[in-house]
Formats: C-alpha cells, sequence, structure tokens
C-alpha cells in the first residue's frame, strides 16, 4: 500500500474535524432542546453575555454576532427574531445608522443562559477532551 500523501493527510485530517464539529453540535442540541433552544441559539446567546457581562443592557451589533457564528444573514435575522419572539433578546435600530441593528440580551435571556451555560460547556468537555 503506497504511502499517504500530504494531501490525502490533510484531507483526512479535515473530515475527522468536521465530525468531530457534527457530532459536539448534535450533542448541544440535545441537552438544550429541553430548554427550548439549539446549539445556534446558544452560540447567539453566548456571544451577547460574553460581550456584555458588565452591563446586562449593553447592545451588540448584529453584525458582530454574523462575524462570529457559521449562519447566512438572513438565517441569524431569523434566529434573532425567534430569541426575540421568546423573550430572550430585544432588538434595535441604531439612530446613527439606520441600516444597523442592535440586539441586547433581556433578563429572561441572561438567566437562561446562565442555567444552561453549564450543560453546553460540559459537552465541550466530554467531546474535545474526551473526559
Amino acid at each position: 500500500m503506497a504511502a499517504k500523501t500530504t494531501a490525502s493527510r490533510l484531507e483526512d485530517q479535515w473530515r475527522d474535524i468536521l465530525s468531530v464539529h457534527a457530532r459536539t453540535m448534535c450533542e448541544i442540541d440535545r441537552v438544550l432542546h429541553p430548554h427550548g433552544l439549539g446549539a445556534s441559539d446558544f452560540e447567539v446567546l453566548d456571544i451577547l453575555a460574553s460581550g456584555a457581562a458588565a452591563d446586562p443592557g449593553e447592545l451588540c451589533r448584529v453584525q458582530n454576532i454574523a462575524d462570529r457564528v457559521h449562519l447566512s444573514q438572513s438565517a441569524l435575522s431569523r434566529l434573532i427574531g425567534r430569541l426575540e419572539k421568546e423573550g430572550l433578546v430585544e432588538r434595535s435600530v441604531c439612530q446613527e445608522d439606520r441600516r444597523g441593528v442592535w440586539v441586547a440580551l433581556t433578563q429572561k435571556g441572561r438567566d437562561l443562559h446562565t442555567e444552561v451555560r453549564p450543560l453546553q460547556r460540559a459537552v465541550l468537555t466530554r467531546m474535545l477532551t474526551g473526559e
């Protein structure tokens, strides 16, 4: 059997990364489902919570969230709309640039994030470190 080429090893490594990602996202979805969240929902809440930890009312531009999650702009807008409908976030239009949209966690969103964060972190620990 011929030795694997560098390209072949890279392809195998890439497929392994994708596999770990897919399994991890599915597991996060599974543990968060009873709380009404999916992995992408949590990511948005987590970004808002980490960026606004010092000030519960701090706003975050939707574009800043889009730069950090792996969703299309339209999928992110729908997700934020759903979180807003559930009372977890609030949206507002940027007064300086009416094209910009701001998002902030509500207290309900902050409380839910605090409740489920240990569940998500436990999945990451189990899936990424094998503990």
